[in-house]
């Protein structure tokens, strides 16, 4: 497969967060929204400098994201609910001083079986990537695809991250993806749900066998 990150979310337990960051992915997510059976609300441990710690939000203010930034050290945030342009506008600027420089903001939007590009213009000069999670009953984690055909017709350069329902079941759906046009400017892949034990403790042994084959 092509050069691809990933991202692994939902973390939850600290032991568990130790072996994860053993596997070496780009990103970790840690999920601050209350309502999630994967919701954090503990000390991250350390983990290698490499790995961006990403904090993922539904619907909070600035002020509370900003906060967890300077709590956890985050290098990443990602925005789940419906945060407008204008949220992400003044979310940049509270944290784009020489001291946060290297915070990316990562705006999810949710796609069932199609979706209105037009949509994400107005946020291309706000945020580092878009991602692209189906859309369910939860905001994240529902744990099955959309139909990744549709983004066939992704009309930006702006970077992605790939999520929803992603597992060693999809690897060679996941293949006919990478190699077609839709992947184009697909930088990541987001797992989650598809390599849990329980929500929040991640089955290493699955997560090292789906890194190996993507990487």
């Amino acid at each position: 497969m092509k050069n691809i990150k990933l991202k692994i979310c939902g973390m939850k337990y600290e032991d568990n967060m130790k072996a994860v960051s053993q596997l070496q992915p780009e990103y970790l997510g840690f999920i601050f929204y209350k309502k999630s059976s994967r919701f954090f609300d503990t000390v991250i441990p350390e983990i290698p400098k490499g790995i961006k710690k990403t904090g993922v939000f539904v619907n909070a203010t600035v002020e509370d994201i900003f906060k967890k930034i300077r709590l956890h050290d985050l290098q990443a945030v990602q925005l789940h609910g419906n945060e407008s342009v204008q949220f992400c506008q003044e979310l940049q600027q509270r944290i784009s001083t020489p001291l946060n420089a290297r915070i990316e903001v990562i705006k999810v939007f949710s796609i069932k079986d199609e979706f209105d590009f037009s949509t994400l213009k107005p946020y291309e000069s706000c945020v580092d990537y878009f991602l692209f999670d189906t859309k369910g009953k939860l905001p994240g984690g529902n744990g099955v695809t959309f139909d990744w055909t549709v983004l066939e017709n992704y009309p930006s350069t702006k970077p992605f991250f790939l999520s929803g329902g992603i597992g060693l079941e999809t690897i060679s759906k996941l293949e006919a993806f990478l190699k077609s046009k839709a992947s184009t400017y697909c930088y990541a892949l987001d797992v989650n749900s598809k390599f849990e034990i329980v929500p929040g403790l991640k089955n290493i042994e699955k997560l090292k066998g789906f890194k190996e084959i993507i990487t």
